[in-house]
C-alpha cells in the first residue's frame, strides 16, 4: 500500500513518461497498487463487440492508470508543481486540531 497525500479531484502535472508536462485532474487513486488515473493522460483504445449495453460496438477511448510517483500536485497559488507537506492547524472556534495539507513551494494550506 502506497501512502500518498493526493486526493481525488486534485490538479496534478505529469512529471515523467510519455505524457510529461500534461496537466489534468485526478479521477481515481488505487492506493494498493500505487496507480492513479488522470483525466486526459495515458489514453487507451478498447475494441468492444456489440452487446446489450452498447448496441453499436466499436472503439472506446479511456484513461489507463499510471504510476503515482509520475505525478505531482499543482500549487494553486504559484501554478507550479509542488511537494505536499502536513501541518497541524488549530480551529479557533471549536479548539480542535486538524491535519491539513500544505504546499511546500508556497507554504499555502490546500483546501479540499
Amino acid at each position: 500500500m502506497v501512502k500518498t497525500r493526493l486526493k481525488k479531484n486534485d490538479t496534478v502535472k505529469v512529471i515523467s513518461g510519455n505524457a510529461k508536462g500534461t496537466v489534468g485532474k485526478v479521477l481515481f487513486i488505487d492506493r494498493n497498487k500505487g496507480r492513479v488515473i488522470v483525466e486526459g493522460v495515458n489514453i487507451m483504445h478498447r475494441h468492444t463487440k456489440p452487446n446489450q449495453k452498447n448496441q453499436q460496438g466499436g472503439i472506446v477511448r479511456r484513461e489507463a492508470p499510471i504510476n503515482i510517483t509520475n505525478v505531482q500536485l499543482m500549487c494553486p497559488k504559484s501554478g507550479q508543481p509542488t511537494r505536499i507537506g502536513m501541518e497541524v492547524v488549530k480551529d479557533e472556534v471549536s479548539g480542535k486540531s486538524k491535519r491539513m495539507r500544505k504546499s511546500k513551494k508556497s507554504g499555502e494550506i490546500l483546501i479540499s
